[in-house]
């Protein structure tokens, strides 16, 4: 019968049970030292989380980043906004009233002109001959007539003295008068040949600026040509026709009856920059059915020459002032099915939703009819979040950064 080799070797069996043992040992060891250490930092956990915890019944709610404006007292005007069109007061194209070469340009384009100034110059030659064939028969003519008048003096003594027949009176007589209408018309080819000259020398018929040249030196130009030499707009002066809507009209027109005086101000196409301030210079008669608008003409005294003809600009046209209203921030208005509301900032840092009634607004500025006073915080900026209690943490008042203190609370405990 075979035996095993470890019951014959009693010194291999005891190594193995050594080894065992001590590996249990050290297993039962660590585990008594875990469930030391749970249950020591067990109570401390549990008196942490209590310490922690909301009062029973309050709900714990994080503070809403937000930034606030304050409302204030003040003037705030009311404007009637309208689209216009600036418009020359004058536009003249100018034409030559006489044929012949250009021979002289005196302008430049783009250059401001007063009326009476040298434009232009065509061959005055022609009209120069001219002119002196009709001073020539105008001298001749008016000789013949002084002869005339001498023999009818002449004649008219005789026949007192009764030495003539009176016949011969009255033809001497017929014959000055005709002298004297042939006198007349060739003064007046003299005057037309002078003005034909004059016509010669372009000159501007209005101050303003002139345009790009039409025509250029060494053509052949004629009165009937369509195009012009050149075109002058009246810019000083100018004028601006706009439109308002026909529900402000009632408003519009009792202030035009009684104070005769509308002020305008007209920005550039964004509406953000200022161009120019002037007044209200008429208004149409009726209203465009088409548009359900009315036409107004303003106008501006253009000393910059900031304004150009056919410009596209915006017109505020001021038409009354409401006076010592609170005045608020657009940013913190809010739009719900109810109307108008703002969120106001109460002093313990949490919200509250109060509806208003809001009136004209100028930029960024509201004026507020109903539901605020001057000197509350309003909410502009972080109001998505915010529901009536909601607390608050600001970080802005009136665009000024809030410094913030770390300070511990009445009766918390500072940690250690």
């Amino acid at each position: 019968m075979s035996l095993n080799k470890d019951q014959h070797n009693p010194t291999l069996t005891t190594t193995k049970f050594s080894f065992w043992s001590n590996r249990l040992a050290w297993l039962v060891v660590l585990i008594m030292v875990a469930g030391g250490v749970f249950f020591y930092r067990q109570p401390a956990a549990q008196d942490q989380a209590k310490t922690d915890a909301p009062p029973k019944g309050e709900r714990q709610e994080a503070a809403v980043t937000v930034a606030v404006a304050t409302t204030k007292q003040g003037d705030m005007p009311i404007y009637l906004s309208g689209l216009g069109t600036v418009t020359a007061f004058r536009t003249v194209t100018v034409h030559s009233r006489v044929d012949g070469e250009l021979i002289r340009v005196a302008f430049t384009e783009g250059q401001l002109v007063k009326q009476g100034d040298l434009l232009a110059e065509i061959d005055p030659r022609p009209y120069q001959v001219l002119f002196k064939q009709a001073q020539g028969q105008l001298i001749r003519d008016q000789a013949l007539l002084q002869n005339a008048e001498l023999d009818l003096t002449r004649y008219k003594t005789l026949l007192e003295q009764d030495s003539v027949p009176a016949q011969q009176t009255a033809t001497q007589q017929a014959l000055v008068k005709q002298y004297q209408g042939t006198v007349e018309m060739d003064q007046s080819q003299l005057d037309n040949a002078n003005l034909q000259l004059t016509y010669a020398h372009i000159t501007a018929p209005i101050s303003g600026r002139i345009g790009l040249r039409l025509v250029d030196q060494g053509n052949i130009i004629h009165a009937s040509d369509a195009s012009g030499m050149l075109v002058i707009t009246q810019t000083q002066p100018i004028a601006v026709i706009f439109t308002l809507p026909e529900d402000v009209v009632p408003s519009l027109m009792q202030h035009w009856h009684k104070e005769q005086y509308l002020p305008v101000e007209a920005y550039d196409r964004a509406g953000n920059r200022k161009l120019a301030s002037g007044k209200v210079l008429a208004v149409d008669n009726q209203i465009d059915t088409t548009t359900g608008t009315l036409r107004l003409k303003a106008q501006f005294e253009n000393e910059d020459q900031t304004l150009f003809a056919n410009q596209f600009v915006n017109i505020k046209m001021k038409l009354d002032t409401l006076r010592a209203v609170t005045l608020a921030p657009t940013a913190g208005i809010q739009r719900g099915t109810d109307g108008a509301f703002v969120y106001v900032v109460k002093a313990d840092n949490t919200v509250t939703v109060r509806p208003i009634k809001s009136g004209a607004t100028d930029g960024d500025v509201a004026a507020i009819i109903e539901g605020l006073s001057p000197g509350e915080k309003l909410i502009v900026d972080g109001a998505d979040k915010l529901r009536e209690g909601s607390r608050v943490n600001i970080v802005k008042v009136d665009n000024v950064a809030v410094t913030h203190t770390d300070q511990p609370s009445e009766g918390a405990k500072p940690k250690p």
